[in-house]
């Protein structure tokens, strides 16, 4: 039930969307605000600013009839939300909760809050032009789950997708503005923008992905309503945002592919930093930890190579376990039905290192056509509890791919990676939803990393290349990503650091050098988080002794969702401790 205080911090929270509100409008006779009461108030105003979020992060939908409100003025009332919010939750001595739920949850929300304010000095808004993860690529998978199973549910859909030019005229007028201040995103990632919009309109009205809601409906009406809306308002909004960026943007787009080239990006890639490993670490900090484990990598590396090549040649060793002919396919046809098969017997092969394994399914699926190719990497969508959660996987340039290569990337994204972690995160019974609404890349992909590892314990792997292949990647985005923000690195330095791990094709290399240029700080979160979790393993493991057991220490791990990493490392300690005072 909500506290009192609650009741009356919702309605300030969201009139804190039209401007910010004073202290003085809460009442004194009302209780001070515990954090479960915050919690459920940061909830409520995030769904509301984000009113898609919920799709893909298992959390109840009420309302399916609006888009993020994209302004200034919005995203002001936005930075006043948060700002209260903290303000409240600092007010709270964390030191007095431990022992609660409201311990944990305090470091939740104080980590993403901070990690948010930090954020704003890089202006993401000003400059959002992103091959990655852009609206061009979101909105579509917003269309697809667009519920229509009532009259009321397809009014709202058509009411959500008339105000969708109205969106994109937004996201033109503020790239205006980032223009005009010196923001931008690089040129290289403009011109992918591009193509993958090109790809978008070029599908028709009739096979666009916005006329999805009408294919899951059987009302006439409807879906000729909803067409009319595709080809007299998205397809023009779609070619206007094309035609801009084309005309007017490309040419005033920053050639730099380092962050540090917009205002304030040294200290905007220090955020970022932040933001995805949520680990207070410097640039710099985080190459030299990097470069460490590579060298310990690149040594293993040379031991399997020496006793599976007979050569302790590195550079040799990845040429033997790339281009040995049994590692590659005959067809885009045969990669996709060996990702499928490795999907479906990894369940089973990890379950001894789980106490338990989520319900929800797991499928694999291809990129469509229009996107395929265009430097999109392969990745997890989460599913809800009602539909699986999907790997979706490229098959453009699958005569360079091979079998190794593509198993480290279905365990990683799939059993024991991202869907097993979030699908647990999901079916967690007793935690705030929050759990689920937030992700962090330290925690998640750090995890995804970890499984990899899991996979070779469990014994999944089926390609002799695969343990040499595993080592040879991981921590060269500690290294490469602020090399490229922070240290001057060009793309040619980028790509041959990248290139001789073996990890990606020639032809693949721009694909990665594009994609650190327009995610500052993403590609270090992996190993960052990665090697936390193997730290806390062997901390764990020497502390406990002959008790510690894989599968308690991996259900302590994921007990509390996608959470810090130094908020992990806490729960564990405080785990170990309770385990070795028995």
């Amino acid at each position: 039930m909500r506290t009192p205080w609650l009741a009356l911090l919702i309605p300030l929270v969201l009139s804190a969307c039209e401007g910010p509100t004073p202290d003085a409008e809460i009442p004194t006779a009302v209780a001070p605000p515990t954090v479960t009461d915050i919690a459920d108030a940061y909830y409520a105003a995030y769904l509301a600013r984000y009113p898609t979020a919920g799709y893909f992060s298992g959390v109840p939908v009420t309302r399916h009839d609006r888009l993020v409100e994209n302004t200034p003025e919005a995203l002001a009332r936005w930075w006043a939300t948060e700002d209260l919010l903290y303000e409240r939750l600092m007010r709270i001595d964390r030191n007095t909760l431990v022992g609660t739920p409201d311990w944990l949850l305090h470091g939740l929300l104080q980590g993403e809050l901070e990690a948010s304010i930090g954020l704003r000095i890089c202006r993401n808004d000003l400059w959002d032009v992103n091959h990655m993860w852009g609206w061009q690529l979101g909105m579509p998978r917003v269309a697809a789950v667009q519920p229509t199973g009532d009259a009321d549910q397809r009014a709202q859909a058509l009411t959500r997708w008339k105000d969708f030019p109205l969106f994109i005229d937004r996201e033109i007028a503020n790239l205006r503005t980032g223009l005009a201040a010196g923001y931008s995103s690089p040129r290289r990632v403009v011109r992918r923008v591009i193509d993958q919009l090109d790809g978008l309109i070029a599908l028709g009205v009739d096979a666009s992905p916005f006329l999805e809601p009408a294919r899951h409906s059987d009302d006439e009406a409807f879906a000729l309503a909803l067409t009319e809306v595709v080809a007299d308002r998205i397809q023009p909004a779609l070619l206007r945002y094309r035609d801009f960026l084309l005309d007017e943007y490309l040419a005033a787009a920053r050639d730099a592919l380092a962050v540090s080239a917009n205002p304030d990006g040294r200290a905007c890639y220090a955020a970022s930093l932040r933001n995805y490993t949520t680990l207070q670490r410097s640039p710099e900090a985080i190459f030299a930890a990097g470069r460490v484990a590579v060298a310990a990598n690149r040594a293993r590396v040379v031991e399997l190579g020496q006793a599976g090549y007979g050569t302790s040649d590195f550079a040799e060793i990845i040429r033997l376990a790339r281009d040995d002919p049994r590692e590659h396919y005959g067809s885009a046809d045969e990669l996709l039905a060996y990702a499928r098969d490795a999907a479906v017997r990894s369940r089973a092969g990890v379950a001894d290192l789980f106490e338990t394994l989520p319900e929800g399914e797991l499928a694999v699926e291809p990129y469509p056509p229009h996107l395929d190719g265009t430097g999109v990497s392969d990745r997890y969508e989460n599913g809800d509890g009602t539909r699986p959660g999907i790997y979706r996987i490229g098959l453009a340039g699958w005569p360079e791919r091979n079998r190794g290569n593509a198993e480290i990337t279905v365990f990683h994204e799939g059993f024991p990676g991202h869907h097993l972690q979030l699908a647990i995160a999901r079916e967690l019974p007793a935690v705030h939803p929050l759990t689920t609404l937030i992700f962090n890349s330290g925690f998640g992909e750090g995890w995804a990393r970890y499984a990899e590892d899991l996979a070779e314990i469990a014994g999944l792997y089926s390609s002799p290349a695969a343990p040499i292949l595993r080592r040879a990647w991981p921590a060269r985005g500690m290294v490469v990503d602020p090399g490229i923000h922070v240290f001057g690195w060009s793309a040619e330095q980028a790509g041959a650091y990248m290139l001789e791990s073996g990890r990606f094709a020639p032809e693949r290399i721009d694909d990665m050098v594009d994609r650190i240029a327009i995610l500052p700080g993403q590609l270090t979160a992996y190993d960052a988080g990665a090697l936390e979790m193997l730290a806390l393993r062997d901390q764990a493991s020497a502390a406990i002794g002959p008790g510690f057991h894989l599968r308690e220490f991996h259900s302590e791990l994921l007990r509390n969702g996608t959470i810090p990493l130094p908020l992990l490392r806490e729960h564990i300690e405080m785990w170990v401790a309770a385990e070795t005072s028995r």
